[in-house]
């Protein structure tokens, strides 16, 4: 199998490069976006050309966003890709992020084009660093649940990570409903200058939902659908 790997923090983001290791050894083709696009959803570049930087054999640096990467690479770059693998994104998607999520954009796209794809983000708390190492470690073993559970035609899988310190037992996977309640959503005033304040951690956690779920400490993976 061939997996085409990419995300929207950019090609050189710490999380894609988790996402290589976690794959433990299966051939991937690395098309990601020249830099950081965070929350770009399904947006794609067609009036204007799409840079393309063949950084090796198998890594090219794409002048779009993530939906672009995954069209371009299905179109030209591995046509037989046999997955869509989307992360590890720096920060939690779950719920209505996926709406806004350049990161599950790029597996929809793939969706969309009937390959099979796997979105993986890293909840992460204010103030406290992300474990790549273990989060290499958490996601191998989603990973290896996941490839041999492929997703309904016209569907993709959207994982969400949980934050866990040093000392906090193992995750578990957990297939659950995404939550379907808004962000908070609040602004400071200031002129004619609105600032989001809106704190992600507030957010409605209902019992059974991607949201309560990785917020409790475990592993939570939603089926979605186009």
């Amino acid at each position: 199998m061939t997996f085409i790997l990419t995300n929207d923090d950019g090609i050189d983001a710490p999380g894609i490069l988790a996402l290589k290791n976690a794959l433990n050894g299966h051939r991937s083709i690395t098309v990601a976006p020249q830099q950081g696009l965070s929350g770009c959803g399904h947006k794609v570049i067609t009036d204007r050309p799409i840079h393309v930087d063949r950084r090796s054999d198998s890594a090219y640096a794409i002048g779009g966003t993530p939906a672009d990467c995954t069209r371009i690479a299905l179109a030209n770059l591995s046509p037989d890709a046999s997955w869509i693998v989307s992360g590890i994104n720096y920060g939690g998607n779950m719920g209505v992020d996926v709406y806004i999520s350049g990161t599950v954009a790029a597996v929809r796209e793939g969706a969309i084009h009937g390959v099979p794809g796997i979105a993986i983000s890293q909840y992460r708390k204010a103030g406290r660093l992300v474990d790549w190492d273990r989060t290499t470690k958490i996601a191998r073993k989603v990973l290896t649940q996941l490839l041999d559970r492929p997703p309904e035609k016209g569907s993709f899988w959207n994982v969400n990570l949980p934050f866990v310190e040093a000392n906090d037992p193992e995750p578990e996977v957990v297939f659950c409903q995404p939550s379907t309640q808004p962000l908070p959503v609040k602004y400071r005033i200031e002129g004619e200058y609105y600032y989001y304040e809106g704190v992600y951690g507030m957010r409605d956690r209902a019992p059974g939902t991607d949201v309560e779920v990785c917020f409790s400490g475990n592993i939570a993976v939603t089926q979605l659908h186009l």
